[in-house]
């Protein structure tokens, strides 16, 4: 699997600010407010997590 310059600038992003990197790659949706539901309750990491997933898969 061959990841892109645009899904390496979303990973930065991803790690900075993870809603807004699953936004750009999915809009609003449901994995747009899971990712900023984990990010705002403190558990910044799955953010992360999450928000990487969404963009790798």
């Amino acid at each position: 699997m061959a990841t892109s310059r645009e899904d390496l600038l979303l990973i930065i992003i991803a790690i900075l600010l993870p809603p807004l990197a699953v936004f750009l790659e999915e809009g609003l949706d449901l994995q747009f407010v899971i990712s900023l539901v984990l990010t705002v309750i403190g558990v910044w990491i799955l953010g992360v997590v999450h928000a990487v997933w969404i963009i790798l898969r």
